[in-house]
């Protein structure tokens, strides 16, 4: 038996990310224009890192609070109280190690294997490979795609529930579509969800790039106390931190023990001082973030204006999230056009096969970096356009 073969099967069977198969294939090239993955070109701002560093030259390096340290759970509780306008307690609220992680153990507090989970397609690749790992069944639902915008069929969503189905994972707004829910999606969903008795899993990480103003509506806005549902997110899109792998989990505090065993038995807590940076984030981070959103509104114009001008790409701005999910006249393999792209422009997108049932056809680029280099990326992109 080789060594592979004897390795657990679902781990083998885990797939490569269709993203960081272009990510590694393009990675470190002079001139490159980096759009594939979703973050911006900000490092994190100096009064997270001073927080951090603080705390660390304070030697707080040592085991900490497995449910998050109290400073930061209850900074969580505030900022969703000026933001979500809705008072949760810290019990509510969970420190994992990165959004991903915090996925991760949502997944392992509602499924067992052989359950299933349905989720909105095309999605973020991580979930679908998350319950897969676990032994659960992801089951993708297409969103449907007409005259550049994404809408959601509840009927699709009902007909996709099995007697196996523990779950519905929804994000929105929409890594990688922009489709974001409008109040009466998500009243439809919950009371679908309550109807046969299942868990939601809320993906709500870009919640605050709204384009129409405010934040997007969220199932705090509609749930009641005792309904089933677990927020996931993270710090790494609002304060430019994808490299800190620090999130959390929103949850009803009667889950808190299952939850802490779950977190115990897997990274036994982020650390301290790293949260000490987080909590600098949730408390003086407001003017970060809307310096982030109005730079994403800025080049989310420049970048779909140019693309739709060229009368060759289906899509409209966004409503939602940092994200162009481009269907480009003359493409028929995302995966072959990625690396294309990227030989022949010098600008990096993800293949719209990373992301599941739906996607194939698509290319999605993250707009969440200076006008000016997106201005680049967008002529080089219409020239490639123009010429297939």
């Amino acid at each position: 038996m080789s060594i592979i073969n004897s390795l657990s099967p679902r781990a083998v069977a885990a797939p490569e990310s269709g993203i960081v198969e272009v990510v590694n294939y393009a990675r470190g090239r002079e001139g490159l224009l980096p759009l594939w993955v979703g973050e911006g070109d900000l490092p994190t701002p100096d009064f997270i890192n001073q927080a951090a560093m603080q705390a660390l030259a304070a030697g707080e390096t040592f085991y900490t609070w497995q449910r998050g340290i109290p400073e930061l759970r209850q900074a969580l509780s505030d900022y969703y109280f000026r933001h979500f306008g809705t008072r949760l307690p810290p019990e509510h609220f969970y420190v994992t190690g990165s959004g991903m992680q915090a996925i991760q153990i949502a997944v392992q507090a509602i499924t067992s294997p052989g359950d299933e989970l349905v989720y909105l397609s095309p999605a973020w690749p991580n979930i679908a490979a998350a319950l897969e790992i676990a032994g659960a069944r992801s089951v993708g639902v297409e969103l449907q795609f007409e005259g550049g915008t994404w809408s959601v069929d509840l009927n699709r969503i009902e007909a996709a529930i099995t007697p196996k189905t523990r779950g519905l994972f929804v994000n929105t707004p929409s890594n990688p579509t922009g489709w974001t829910a409008t109040r009466k999606n998500l009243e439809d969903i919950l009371a679908l969800a309550r109807k046969h008795d299942l868990w939601i899993m809320a993906d709500e990480i870009y919640a605050r790039y709204f384009y129409a103003g405010g934040r997007a509506p969220s199932f705090l806005d509609v749930m009641e106390s005792g309904d089933k549902i677990i927020f996931v997110n993270s710090f790494s899109k609002n304060w430019s931190m994808t490299g800190w792998r620090v999130g959390w989990i929103v949850a009803p505090p009667e889950t808190g023990q299952v939850l802490e065993n779950l977190i115990q038995y897997s990274t036994s807590g982020v650390a301290q001082f790293m949260q000490k940076g987080a909590v600098a984030a949730l408390n003086e981070g407001d003017a970060f973030v809307q310096t982030n959103i109005e730079k994403a509104t800025r080049s989310r114009d420049i970048l779909c204006d140019a693309l739709i001008a060229t009368n060759r790409v289906e899509t409209l701005k966004p409503d939602g999230a940092l994200y162009a999910f481009l269907k480009i006249d003359g493409v028929t393999d995302s995966r072959k056009a990625a690396i294309d792209i990227v030989d022949k422009t010098g600008v990096g997108l993800a293949p719209g096969t990373a992301f599941g049932p739906g996607g194939g056809l698509f290319l999605r680029a993250c707009f969440l970096r200076d006008p000016g280099q997106v201005t680049i990326a967008a002529e080089r992109l219409c020239d490639y356009i123009l010429k297939l």
